[in-house]
Protein backbone atom coordinates (compact mmCIF):
# COMPACT_ATOMS: atom_id res chain seq x y z
CA UNK A 1 0.00 0.00 0.00
CA UNK A 2 3.00 2.55 0.95
CA UNK A 3 3.77 1.91 -2.95
CA UNK A 4 0.92 3.57 -4.11
CA UNK A 5 1.78 7.13 -3.39
CA UNK A 6 5.39 6.69 -3.95
CA UNK A 7 4.70 5.45 -7.54
CA UNK A 8 2.18 8.01 -7.61
CA UNK A 9 4.67 11.15 -7.04
CA UNK A 10 6.64 9.78 -10.27
CA UNK A 11 3.89 8.91 -12.45
CA UNK A 12 -0.13 9.73 -12.00
CA UNK A 13 -0.94 6.70 -14.25
CA UNK A 14 1.78 4.27 -12.75
CA UNK A 15 0.14 5.18 -9.40
CA UNK A 16 -3.24 4.46 -10.27
CA UNK A 17 -2.52 0.77 -11.92
CA UNK A 18 -0.96 -0.09 -8.65
CA UNK A 19 -4.04 1.27 -6.35
CA UNK A 20 -5.84 -1.19 -8.22
CA UNK A 21 -3.42 -4.07 -7.66
CA UNK A 22 -3.40 -3.89 -4.59
CA UNK A 23 -6.77 -3.07 -4.16
CA UNK A 24 -7.33 -6.63 -5.11
CA UNK A 25 -4.81 -8.17 -3.39
CA UNK A 26 -5.90 -7.22 -0.28
CA UNK A 27 -9.62 -8.14 -0.97
CA UNK A 28 -8.59 -11.39 -3.05
CA UNK A 29 -7.47 -14.44 -0.44
CA UNK A 30 -6.23 -12.10 2.46
CA UNK A 31 -6.81 -13.05 5.63
CA UNK A 32 -7.25 -9.40 7.02
CA UNK A 33 -10.61 -8.85 8.59
CA UNK A 34 -13.18 -6.85 6.74
CA UNK A 35 -12.53 -3.88 8.52
CA UNK A 36 -8.87 -4.28 8.34
CA UNK A 37 -9.59 -4.14 4.51
CA UNK A 38 -11.71 -1.48 4.02
CA UNK A 39 -9.34 0.70 6.08
CA UNK A 40 -6.11 -0.33 3.75
CA UNK A 41 -8.33 0.22 0.71
CA UNK A 42 -9.74 3.98 1.59
CA UNK A 43 -6.32 4.91 3.05
CA UNK A 44 -4.41 3.75 -0.07
CA UNK A 45 -6.82 5.93 -2.26
CA UNK A 46 -6.32 8.96 0.15
CA UNK A 47 -2.27 8.48 -0.06
CA UNK A 48 -2.87 8.27 -4.13
CA UNK A 49 -4.86 11.57 -3.54
CA UNK A 50 -2.75 13.24 -1.69
CA UNK A 51 0.14 13.26 -4.22
CA UNK A 52 -1.60 14.10 -7.74
CA UNK A 53 -1.70 17.38 -7.87
CA UNK A 54 -5.23 19.49 -8.74
CA UNK A 55 -5.73 20.82 -12.22
CA UNK A 56 -6.66 24.54 -11.93
CA UNK A 57 -9.84 24.83 -14.05
CA UNK A 58 -8.82 28.14 -15.84
CA UNK A 59 -5.41 26.78 -16.85
CA UNK A 60 -7.84 23.75 -18.32
CA UNK A 61 -9.87 25.61 -20.37
CA UNK A 62 -7.02 27.76 -21.58
CA UNK A 63 -4.78 24.56 -22.95
CA UNK A 64 -6.72 22.94 -24.20
CA UNK A 65 -9.97 24.22 -26.42
CA UNK A 66 -11.68 22.36 -29.20
CA UNK A 67 -10.99 24.64 -32.80
CA UNK A 68 -14.95 23.90 -33.90
CA UNK A 69 -13.27 20.82 -35.68
CA UNK A 70 -12.41 18.70 -32.85
CA UNK A 71 -8.66 19.29 -33.04
CA UNK A 72 -7.06 20.58 -29.82
CA UNK A 73 -5.68 24.46 -30.15
CA UNK A 74 -3.73 26.03 -27.60
CA UNK A 75 -5.77 29.29 -26.63
CA UNK A 76 -2.31 30.88 -25.11
CA UNK A 77 -0.88 30.84 -28.33
CA UNK A 78 -3.07 32.63 -30.34
CA UNK A 79 -2.35 35.82 -31.10
CA UNK A 80 -5.19 38.77 -29.77
CA UNK A 81 -7.39 40.88 -32.18
CA UNK A 82 -5.82 43.98 -30.86
CA UNK A 83 -2.40 43.42 -32.06
CA UNK A 84 -3.05 40.97 -35.41
CA UNK A 85 -5.12 42.05 -38.79
CA UNK A 86 -6.44 39.99 -40.80
CA UNK A 87 -4.15 36.73 -41.90
CA UNK A 88 -2.29 36.93 -38.49
CA UNK A 89 -0.38 40.20 -40.08
CA UNK A 90 0.24 42.58 -37.44
CA UNK A 91 -2.31 45.24 -37.59
CA UNK A 92 -1.08 48.56 -38.96
CA UNK A 93 -1.21 51.74 -36.10
CA UNK A 94 -4.06 53.87 -35.90
CA UNK A 95 -3.42 56.67 -38.03
CA UNK A 96 -3.62 60.33 -36.29
CA UNK A 97 -6.43 62.51 -37.08
CA UNK A 98 -5.48 65.38 -38.58
CA UNK A 99 -7.08 68.63 -38.51
CA UNK A 100 -8.45 70.34 -42.40
CA UNK A 101 -5.99 72.32 -43.45
CA UNK A 102 -7.86 73.45 -46.37
CA UNK A 103 -8.24 76.93 -47.44
CA UNK A 104 -5.14 77.74 -45.41
CA UNK A 105 -1.86 79.09 -47.57
CA UNK A 106 0.55 76.57 -48.11
CA UNK A 107 3.63 77.86 -46.07
CA UNK A 108 0.93 78.31 -42.76
CA UNK A 109 -0.66 74.81 -42.87
CA UNK A 110 2.89 73.14 -43.40
CA UNK A 111 3.87 75.11 -40.60
CA UNK A 112 1.14 73.90 -38.26
CA UNK A 113 1.43 70.41 -39.62
CA UNK A 114 4.87 70.21 -38.55
CA UNK A 115 3.96 71.09 -35.27
CA UNK A 116 1.40 68.48 -35.04
CA UNK A 117 3.86 65.57 -35.91
CA UNK A 118 3.64 65.14 -39.26
CA UNK A 119 6.01 65.22 -41.84
CA UNK A 120 4.91 67.62 -44.97
CA UNK A 121 4.71 67.45 -48.86
CA UNK A 122 2.60 68.96 -51.31
CA UNK A 123 2.19 69.10 -54.74
CA UNK A 124 -0.09 71.03 -57.25
CA UNK A 125 -3.69 70.12 -57.38
CA UNK A 126 -4.30 71.14 -60.73
CA UNK A 127 -3.46 69.74 -64.33
CA UNK A 128 -1.49 72.40 -65.71
CA UNK A 129 2.02 70.84 -64.77
CA UNK A 130 3.09 74.45 -62.57
CA UNK A 131 5.63 73.85 -60.09
CA UNK A 132 5.31 75.33 -56.32
CA UNK A 133 7.78 77.96 -55.19
CA UNK A 134 6.89 80.51 -52.99
CA UNK A 135 4.58 78.22 -50.81
CA UNK A 136 2.80 81.74 -49.54
CA UNK A 137 1.28 82.16 -52.69
CA UNK A 138 -0.63 78.59 -52.73
CA UNK A 139 -3.82 77.82 -50.89
CA UNK A 140 -4.56 74.20 -49.80
CA UNK A 141 -7.35 72.21 -51.51
CA UNK A 142 -6.76 68.86 -50.93
CA UNK A 143 -4.59 67.01 -48.33
CA UNK A 144 -4.15 63.11 -47.98
CA UNK A 145 -2.72 61.70 -44.79
CA UNK A 146 -0.68 58.16 -44.76
CA UNK A 147 2.99 56.60 -43.35
CA UNK A 148 6.33 56.17 -44.67
CA UNK A 149 7.93 52.87 -44.86
CA UNK A 150 9.86 54.06 -41.70
CA UNK A 151 6.27 54.62 -39.72
CA UNK A 152 6.66 58.21 -39.99
CA UNK A 153 3.34 59.77 -40.32
CA UNK A 154 3.06 62.15 -43.27
CA UNK A 155 0.67 64.86 -44.48
CA UNK A 156 0.44 65.78 -48.38
CA UNK A 157 -1.00 68.73 -49.42
CA UNK A 158 -2.98 69.26 -53.24
CA UNK A 159 -2.27 73.14 -53.57
CA UNK A 160 -3.52 76.01 -56.02
CA UNK A 161 -2.34 79.41 -56.70
CA UNK A 162 -3.88 81.34 -54.22
CA UNK A 163 -6.86 83.28 -56.06
CA UNK A 164 -7.55 80.46 -58.09
CA UNK A 165 -10.83 77.81 -57.96
CA UNK A 166 -10.41 74.01 -56.90
CA UNK A 167 -10.49 71.84 -58.80
CA UNK A 168 -13.11 69.27 -58.11
CA UNK A 169 -10.53 66.30 -57.40
CA UNK A 170 -7.18 66.46 -57.08
CA UNK A 171 -5.10 66.87 -60.38
CA UNK A 172 -8.10 68.09 -62.44
CA UNK A 173 -8.32 71.28 -64.15
CA UNK A 174 -9.48 74.33 -62.16
CA UNK A 175 -12.76 75.54 -63.60
CA UNK A 176 -11.67 79.57 -64.04
CA UNK A 177 -15.03 81.62 -64.87
CA UNK A 178 -15.83 82.39 -68.11
CA UNK A 179 -15.86 86.26 -69.70
CA UNK A 180 -19.17 87.83 -70.19
CA UNK A 181 -20.79 88.97 -72.77
CA UNK A 182 -20.29 92.78 -71.62
CA UNK A 183 -20.98 94.46 -75.29
CA UNK A 184 -23.14 97.82 -75.20
CA UNK A 185 -23.57 97.82 -71.20
CA UNK A 186 -21.78 100.51 -69.66
CA UNK A 187 -18.39 101.08 -67.96
CA UNK A 188 -19.81 101.18 -64.67
CA UNK A 189 -21.51 98.04 -64.58
CA UNK A 190 -19.58 95.71 -67.05
CA UNK A 191 -16.36 96.86 -64.56
CA UNK A 192 -18.52 95.65 -61.87
CA UNK A 193 -19.32 92.23 -63.37
CA UNK A 194 -15.58 91.67 -63.86
CA UNK A 195 -14.72 92.42 -60.12
CA UNK A 196 -17.50 90.09 -59.37
CA UNK A 197 -15.65 86.79 -60.39
CA UNK A 198 -13.62 87.24 -57.91
CA UNK A 199 -10.78 86.81 -60.12
CA UNK A 200 -8.91 90.09 -61.48
CA UNK A 201 -8.12 92.75 -59.06
CA UNK A 202 -9.56 96.04 -59.75
CA UNK A 203 -5.81 97.55 -61.31
CA UNK A 204 -6.15 94.90 -63.79
CA UNK A 205 -9.12 96.17 -65.09
CA UNK A 206 -8.79 99.34 -67.57
CA UNK A 207 -10.74 101.04 -70.08
CA UNK A 208 -9.71 102.22 -73.77
CA UNK A 209 -11.42 103.95 -76.56
CA UNK A 210 -13.09 101.62 -79.24
CA UNK A 211 -11.88 104.27 -81.81
CA UNK A 212 -8.69 105.34 -82.68
CA UNK A 213 -9.16 109.51 -82.94
CA UNK A 214 -10.99 109.21 -79.47
CA UNK A 215 -10.14 109.93 -76.05
CA UNK A 216 -10.92 108.80 -72.56
CA UNK A 217 -12.71 111.59 -70.51
CA UNK A 218 -11.67 111.98 -67.40
CA UNK A 219 -11.96 109.19 -64.66
CA UNK A 220 -15.63 109.26 -63.26
CA UNK A 221 -16.76 110.74 -66.24
CA UNK A 222 -16.97 108.04 -68.42
CA UNK A 223 -19.55 106.07 -66.33
CA UNK A 224 -22.08 105.83 -69.23
CA UNK A 225 -19.97 105.16 -71.98
CA UNK A 226 -20.69 101.71 -73.29
CA UNK A 227 -18.04 98.60 -74.34
CA UNK A 228 -18.05 97.63 -77.70
CA UNK A 229 -14.91 95.09 -77.27
CA UNK A 230 -14.06 92.71 -74.43
CA UNK A 231 -10.06 91.74 -74.07
CA UNK A 232 -10.06 88.64 -73.22
CA UNK A 233 -13.63 87.79 -75.45
CA UNK A 234 -16.47 86.79 -74.62
CA UNK A 235 -16.19 83.01 -73.15
CA UNK A 236 -12.72 82.96 -72.95
CA UNK A 237 -11.32 81.95 -69.55
CA UNK A 238 -10.66 84.49 -66.90
CA UNK A 239 -7.66 83.49 -64.39
CA UNK A 240 -5.91 85.45 -61.99
CA UNK A 241 -3.03 86.75 -64.43
CA UNK A 242 -5.46 87.95 -66.73
CA UNK A 243 -5.56 91.66 -67.56
CA UNK A 244 -9.15 93.00 -68.74
CA UNK A 245 -9.21 95.75 -71.03
CA UNK A 246 -13.04 97.29 -72.04
CA UNK A 247 -13.50 99.48 -75.34
CA UNK A 248 -15.46 102.23 -74.58
CA UNK A 249 -17.80 104.32 -76.85
CA UNK A 250 -19.55 107.30 -76.00
CA UNK A 251 -23.67 106.61 -76.51
CA UNK A 252 -24.11 109.36 -78.78
CA UNK A 253 -21.83 106.50 -81.34
CA UNK A 254 -22.11 103.37 -82.16
CA UNK A 255 -18.93 100.32 -82.18
CA UNK A 256 -17.12 99.95 -84.52
CA UNK A 257 -17.85 98.04 -87.54
CA UNK A 258 -17.44 94.51 -87.59
CA UNK A 259 -14.42 94.46 -89.64
CA UNK A 260 -11.91 95.67 -86.87
CA UNK A 261 -9.11 95.56 -89.53
CA UNK A 262 -10.29 98.62 -91.85
CA UNK A 263 -8.92 101.56 -90.15
CA UNK A 264 -11.63 104.00 -91.37
CA UNK A 265 -13.74 101.47 -89.45
CA UNK A 266 -12.15 102.20 -86.24
CA UNK A 267 -12.02 106.08 -86.69
CA UNK A 268 -14.98 108.94 -85.96
CA UNK A 269 -15.74 111.51 -88.44
CA UNK A 270 -13.27 114.22 -88.04
CA UNK A 271 -14.32 116.90 -90.62
CA UNK A 272 -11.53 119.38 -90.13
CA UNK A 273 -9.07 116.73 -89.27
CA UNK A 274 -8.05 118.49 -86.21
CA UNK A 275 -7.63 115.48 -83.93
CA UNK A 276 -11.67 116.84 -82.44
CA UNK A 277 -13.96 114.07 -83.43
CA UNK A 278 -16.92 116.09 -84.95
CA UNK A 279 -19.62 114.12 -81.92
CA UNK A 280 -17.41 116.78 -79.45
CA UNK A 281 -15.75 118.95 -81.35
CA UNK A 282 -17.81 122.69 -80.94
CA UNK A 283 -16.09 123.99 -83.93
CA UNK A 284 -16.40 120.63 -86.52
CA UNK A 285 -15.46 123.32 -89.75
CA UNK A 286 -12.63 125.01 -87.80
CA UNK A 287 -9.45 123.65 -87.50
CA UNK A 288 -7.96 126.27 -85.56
CA UNK A 289 -10.43 125.92 -83.13
CA UNK A 290 -11.17 122.40 -81.20
CA UNK A 291 -12.27 121.50 -77.40
CA UNK A 292 -8.64 122.22 -76.34
CA UNK A 293 -8.56 125.15 -78.29
CA UNK A 294 -11.92 127.02 -77.98
CA UNK A 295 -10.54 130.37 -78.94
CA UNK A 296 -8.34 129.37 -82.03
CA UNK A 297 -4.33 128.52 -82.44
CA UNK A 298 -2.02 130.43 -84.10
CA UNK A 299 -0.81 129.62 -87.42
CA UNK A 300 2.58 127.80 -87.28
CA UNK A 301 3.47 129.01 -90.85
CA UNK A 302 3.83 132.25 -90.23
CA UNK A 303 6.43 134.42 -88.67
CA UNK A 304 6.19 135.53 -84.89
CA UNK A 305 6.99 139.09 -85.90
CA UNK A 306 4.36 141.70 -84.56
CA UNK A 307 1.31 143.25 -85.95
CA UNK A 308 1.99 145.25 -89.04
CA UNK A 309 0.11 147.16 -91.83
CA UNK A 310 -2.96 148.37 -92.49
CA UNK A 311 -5.05 145.01 -90.86
CA UNK A 312 -2.35 144.51 -88.68
CA UNK A 313 -4.04 147.61 -85.69
CA UNK A 314 -7.45 146.31 -86.07
CA UNK A 315 -6.74 142.72 -85.23
CA UNK A 316 -6.39 140.97 -89.23
CA UNK A 317 -3.49 138.70 -90.19
CA UNK A 318 -1.89 142.02 -91.66
CA UNK A 319 -0.01 139.14 -93.68
CA UNK A 320 2.10 138.71 -90.20
CA UNK A 321 1.16 134.82 -90.18
CA UNK A 322 -1.41 134.91 -86.98
CA UNK A 323 -4.79 134.07 -87.14
CA UNK A 324 -5.41 137.03 -84.03
CA UNK A 325 -8.74 137.87 -85.21
CA UNK A 326 -11.50 136.50 -82.05
CA UNK A 327 -8.74 134.68 -80.75
CA UNK A 328 -6.74 134.95 -77.89
CA UNK A 329 -3.26 135.36 -78.99
CA UNK A 330 -3.86 139.33 -80.30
Amino acid sequence: MLGVPLLGLVNTFLGFLLLVFAIVLVWKDNPWQKGVKVAATIGAMALLGAVVPDRPEDAASSVAQADGKGRAVDTLALPTPSTTGTGGEPAPKPRPKAADYRGLRLDKAGDKAEAAGFGVDDHNAADDDKRIWMRSNWTVCFQKTGWTSSDTETIDFGAVQTGAPCPEADGGAIPWPKMSDLVWKTWKTAHKEVLDLDIVPEDHVRADTAYLNDTLPDEGEYDDWRVCVTDPAEGSDVTIDTRVTLDLTHPDNGCPGPDREDGDSLRLPDQDEDGDPDYRDPFPSDQNRNSTFPNGLPDSSGSSGGSSGGDGGDGGDGGDGWNCPRTRWC
